[in-house]
């Protein structure tokens, strides 16, 4: 009995990470067009998931998802994405489930907020060097801080304010739980 629990939470877990890896590509798949660039949305994705997923799923869903967005619809900075949103994932998840477990919110807040630091350090070290301009870099920097912070705060009103991470967690235990 408990190891087709086990199969199932993992069948949940398996869907679930397959699921935002997707709805990741599609949101880098586009952008919202603001004065002299693009907001890319695919961070929100992101920020929800990390908060929700373990770390290996956060990984899967912000660095393979963004990868792989890149590699579909624009392949030049695929690797940076990888190792960006990865390590951006990856820190935010272990905050919002490691870190200060009496207080959720404020350890997924603090995993956002470092997240976004990761992000756009993140970013702008990697045009800098793709491009070889520290010019360009700067000049999409605005950008890149726009992006984090809406995908930042979007992610915690999400899975907070509108309840994501309780069903989640909701949906999970009952799933582990059935025969």
């Amino acid at each position: 009995m408990k190891e087709k629990s086990k199969s199932q939470r993992t069948t949940v877990w398996l869907c679930t990470t397959a699921m935002l890896m997707a709805l990741n590509v599609a949101m880098s798949s586009f952008g919202v067009p603001v004065p002299g660039g693009h907001l890319y949305m695919n961070d929100i994705v992101i920020c929800t998931a990390s908060i929700i997923l373990d770390p290996l799923a956060a990984f899967m869903v912000g660095g393979v998802g963004a990868f792989l967005g890149d590699l579909f619809f624009y392949p030049t900075p695929m690797f940076v994405s990888l190792v960006t949103h990865g390590l951006q994932a990856v820190v935010i998840s272990l905050f919002s489930n490691h870190v200060m477990k009496k207080h959720p919110v404020l350890s997924s807040g603090i995993g956002v907020a470092i997240g976004a630091v990761i992000m756009v350090v993140g970013y702008s070290l990697g045009r800098a060097f793709l491009y070889s301009t520290p010019e360009y870099a700067m000049m999409k920097l605005p950008y890149q801080i726009l992006q984090a912070v809406v995908g930042a705060v979007a992610g915690m009103f999400l899975c907070w304010k509108f309840g994501i991470y309780k069903l989640y967690r909701k949906t999970l235990a009952k799933q582990s739980t059935t025969p």
